[in-house]
């Protein structure tokens, strides 16, 4: 069973450090099967995260603050009008990260296929790209963490946000390439919402996720205090 949690959109963004708690909260549940794999899915307000690879001169020049974070990649921005999901899910064993991320990409890229946009994979760059080749912008970044075999972090889609925080920091540590969203390549306003049906009917046809048990998936629209009080 896969459970789908939309923890907070719009007018009630998940602040970053609560989403990390709750997602925390969550694992522990599901690593002792006490809950199913869970694809939680949410804004934040806006907030740089940093994870572990990253380096100084990759940081915001103007000293905003930062948030360290334990998800592989490097800085980020998550903020309003931007989708994040952070799947919690068992991987068969031997782990595949790499094929995860992989996998990852793919429900990305069939969502957007799906809204009329041709989005690629890069090679040698993880996440999800759009443009002519060899000038492609980045439309949804990558970075997750494997604990007792569960995952944790996952992704942040570009929908309808705003691009000037990521002139403050060498975005995912990458120099030469860009960032855009769904509404700057479509040229009409993307929520965040008009994801959450395309991406939950992407995870529940996905085969290679979490191949042992896939039996069925519920969608919940829950608010913190109830995924906490089951998790």
């Amino acid at each position: 069973m896969l459970d789908f949690v939309v923890a907070g959109l719009s007018a009630n963004p998940v602040p970053y450090v609560e989403g990390l708690e709750l997602q925390r909260a969550v694992h522990r549940s599901v690593v002792a099967r006490e809950r199913p794999d869970t694809v939680l899915l949410l804004e934040h307000p806006a907030v740089y995260t940093a994870g572990k690879r990253t380096l100084p001169e990759e940081r915001p020049i103007d000293d905003t603050p930062v948030i360290d974070v334990d998800r592989g990649g490097k800085i980020t921005w998550h903020g309003p009008g931007q989708l994040v999901g952070y799947p919690i899910l068992h991987l068969q064993e031997p782990v595949d990260v790499v094929g995860y991320v992989r996998s990852l990409e793919g429900i990305l890229i069939e969502v957007l296929i799906e809204f009329g946009i041709d989005a690629v994979r890069v090679a040698g760059r993880s996440g999800v790209w759009v443009g002519e080749a060899g000038h492609e912008d980045k439309i949804a970044a990558i970075g997750i963490r494997v604990a007792q075999g569960v995952t944790m972090h996952g992704f942040a889609l570009n929908c309808s946000n705003s691009l000037e925080p990521y002139s403050r920091i060498i975005a995912c540590g990458i120099r030469d390439a860009g960032v855009t969203t769904m509404s700057r390549v479509l040229g009409r306003t993307v929520d965040p919402n008009e994801l959450i049906e395309p991406i939950t009917a992407a995870f529940r046809r996905s085969t290679n996720l979490n191949p042992v048990s896939r039996p069925s998936a519920n969608t919940t629209q829950a608010s913190l205090d109830t995924v906490r009080t089951n998790s």
